[in-house]
């Protein structure tokens, strides 16, 4: 298997949400406390990096396995089990080893913040597998997305704030809400490009089960949340004042591409260019609620 094959197995392109999540994170409790831990900080990213990439091998694994990738439908290049025939063997290895290095330092961590991290990590770890494993995967039903955004988006959110800084509570929760909504929206847009190839696979995925305009609904109702609550936390005092300014700007740029998607529709000829929209949308609401953090901490 070569380093691209390997890169594909576990889709590296995808790994941007996770460190997002992260990098928000670590952004909150720099402002809410003042300072990070910086060697505990970087073992959780070490270890989230791998329980992401462990949770996408099962995915391609598993999609390969029960034919939810099939040439028929899927024309995706970054298949590589389907179309280059690497052995779904070599992913399941992938998978198992990526979830026992990170399990190994969710174990040096508990020595240095307390062993919670040992039961939430053992959560996150059972969650990365049956997302796409087990009798009845998590992928293959229409709580996907919410899935996708609780996990990817609050709890992952909520234990980096723990671990970095010792922020927790019901604040750092509601903190998460912008991040979760928008990592919903990415898996709706994949959702909906996918829906004729899910249904010949038996998903039942969210826009096959209430339909193609519900599915493309929860795509621009969470990118609408995800961009919105920032200014309300501001107010509030959850997020820094200039948090409201960064995703302000970032959502002006980022209208066009939702116009973009909506014209161009959604299936498995379009899906190339709308999830580099969707990434488009994701980087400049990253970025914007970055610039907002970094000007909180550096301003005040």
């Amino acid at each position: 298997m070569t380093f691209r094959q390997f890169s594909r197995v576990v889709e590296m392109r995808t790994k941007a949400v996770s460190v997002s999540t992260f990098s928000m994170a670590v952004l909150y409790s720099a402002w809410r406390a003042g300072s990070v831990r910086l060697w505990e900080t970087l073992i959780c990213f070490i270890a989230v990096f791998l329980v992401d990439m462990g949770t996408t091998a099962f995915n391609s694994y598993f999609d390969f396995k029960r034919g939810i990738d099939s040439a028929a439908t899927n024309k995706e290049e970054d298949k590589v089990l389907l179309h280059e025939k690497v052995s779904p063997n070599s992913a399941l290895l992938i998978a198992m080893g990526c979830f026992d290095l990170a399990g190994v330092l969710g174990i040096i961590l508990a020595f240095m913040v307390g062993f919670w991290i040992v039961a939430l990590g053992a959560i996150c770890l059972a969650a990365g597998f049956l997302y796409s494993g087990g009798p009845k995967p998590i992928s293959r039903t229409p709580f996907g997305e919410l899935f996708a955004g609780a996990f990817l988006g609050t709890v992952l959110f909520a234990i980096v704030a723990r671990v970095t800084s010792g922020a927790a509570g019901w604040q750092a929760v509601a903190a998460s809400a912008p991040g979760a909504f928008i990592v919903a929206s990415i898996l709706a847009a994949n959702n909906r490009c996918d829906m004729v190839g899910d249904a010949a696979a038996g998903r039942r995925t969210l826009p096959i089960v209430f339909g193609a305009r519900w599915g493309e609904a929860a795509l621009y109702v969470s990118g609408l949340v995800a961009f919105g609550l920032p200014a309300i936390f501001a107010v509030l005092g959850l997020y820094p004042a200039w948090s409201a300014l960064g995703t302000g700007v970032a959502a002006a740029i980022a209208f066009p591409e939702y116009r973009k998607m909506a014209g161009r529709g959604y299936s498995h000829e379009t899906k190339g260019p709308t999830m580099g929209s969707v990434i488009k949308i994701f980087t400049l609401w990253s970025l914007g609620m970055a610039t907002g953090f970094a000007a909180g901490i550096i301003l005040g």
